[in-house]
Order: C-alpha cells, then sequence, then structure tokens
C-alpha cells in the first residue's frame, strides 16, 4: 500500500544545523527525502516538499550581493527540477536597526547580564506559522498518509499535536538537521516535544547520504542553464 508523504523543511534550520561550513549546500531536498523515507517507511512516496525560507540580506551575508544570488539560484533550480512537487514559501526578515543589548559571550564564564554588548538583531519570520498552516491544510485535506518535518524547532510542537489528536491516522515524522557527531556530543538534539509526538526520528544527516543526492552542477531551465554557485 502507498502512503503518500508530504515532507516540510524548515530551510534556516536546515542550512545551520547541517549545511553552513559544507560542501553540501547544493543539496537535491527532494531526492534526499526520497532516500529517506524509501530506509524509514518502505511504502512511503513523497507526493509534495514544501521548502520554507526568507531571501538571504546582502549587507549582512558572507558573501554579500553573491549569497543572494547562490540562494536565488539554488531556489531556481530545485523549481525547476519539480516543478509539480515543490512548493517554495517565503518568509521575511526584521532587523532591530536602533541595536540590542545582550549578555556578552565570555569563555568559560557564566552569563553576566551586567556584562552587555550591542548587537544587531535579525529574526526570520513567518517559516513557524506557515510550516504549521501548511501542515495542518494538507492533514485535513486527506490527501496524504505521513507528514514528515525537517526541523529541530520546538515552537512547531503545538500543530503536531494538534494532527496527532485530530487526525490519529496520519502518521508522523521527524527529522533533525544535525551532524551525527552533534547528536554524539549533546545527546537528543531533536525536541523532546517533537519526538515525543512522532511515529518515527532521524536524529541526524549523514555526510554520504548529503553528498549522495547533490543537484547536477547544472540545470536546465527555461532562459538559461542555472550552475552551482562557484563558492559553494
Amino acid at each position: 500500500m502507498v502512503r503518500k508523504t508530504a515532507v516540510y523543511i524548515d530551510g534556516y534550520n536546515l542550512y545551520y544545523g547541517r549545511l553552513r561550513g559544507t560542501g553540501f549546500k547544493w543539496l537535491d531536498v527532494v531526492s534526499l527525502f526520497e532516500h529517506l523515507l524509501r530506509v524509514q517507511d518502505a511504502d512511503a512516496e513523497v507526493r509534495r516538499v514544501h521548502y520554507f525560507t526568507s531571501p538571504a540580506l546582502g549587507r549582512l551575508a558572507t558573501h554579500g550581493a553573491a549569497s543572494v544570488l547562490a540562494q536565488q539560484d539554488y531556489h531556481r533550480a530545485l523549481t525547476a527540477l519539480y516543478p509539480e512537487r515543490l512548493v517554495m514559501t517565503f518568509g521575511n526578515h526584521s532587523i532591530d536597526r536602533g541595536g540590542t543589548w545582550m549578555p556578552e559571550y565570555v569563555a568559560g564564564s557564566p552569563c553576566d547580564r551586567q556584562r552587555r554588548v550591542r548587537v544587531w538583531k535579525i529574526e526570520e519570520k513567518q517559516t513557524d506559522v506557515n510550516l504549521a498552516l501548511a501542515m495542518c491544510r494538507d492533514a485535513a485535506s486527506g490527501e496524504f498518509g505521513q507528514l514528515v518535518i525537517c526541523s529541530s524547532d520546538s515552537d512547531l510542537t503545538p500543530a503536531f499535536a494538534a494532527i496527532r489528536e485530530d487526525f490519529p491516522q496520519i502518521r508522523l515524522g521527524v527529522v533533525a538537521p544535525r551532524p551525527p557527531a552533534l547528536a554524539r556530543e549533546r545527546g537528543r538534539v531533536v525536541s523532546a516535544a517533537l519526538a515525543a509526538r512522532a511515529d518515527w526520528t532521524i536524529r541526524h544527516l549523514l555526510d554520504e547520504d548529503l553528498a549522495g543526492h547533490q543537484l547536477p552542477l547544472r540545470v536546465p531551465a527555461r532562459k538559461r542553464a542555472i550552475s552551482r554557485p562557484p563558492h559553494w
């Protein structure tokens, strides 16, 4: 029996939790989750992949405008390869332009709230809400027998709990975007609240899985082929 499955990826959680600083950023998320689901659930068929993110801010990115173009090319490449199955949903960033006073980090010392520095406070907005809404709508549609989150964000727990209560027939899965070494060093890195409501959990993503599911170096598109960014 085929178990129609929808996947929900928190793009920033995936990037900062697993991809930043690696050579795996040109990741084919659809192919990767098809592979993970084949191993986890032989009956699963990935019918839809939701990808949630926000546009990069060039003035704050390490590579400036090149970071913005790289992200745009990545999104275009995914959309070109999977026009029917991939759904991109964008939020935005909130910046405290006046600066925010935060405790200064001093190695080996406890947090001292009297020792503060002024920092840029940048927050990604709408991703959690957009992801939760998409999950709830898909659950209510009756189209899917399984929903899978790629995130370690405990803020998604209320939506997960509501789906578990209202649609007990739907299987729920969690994939933590973390490396194996971090999982070993810090124990459980998956949100305990999410894992408690899931039917199954993958606690880390292996290098070999990421390396084996990269996009082609050049992805055909309508106007021009999309190439992997040089600094990726």
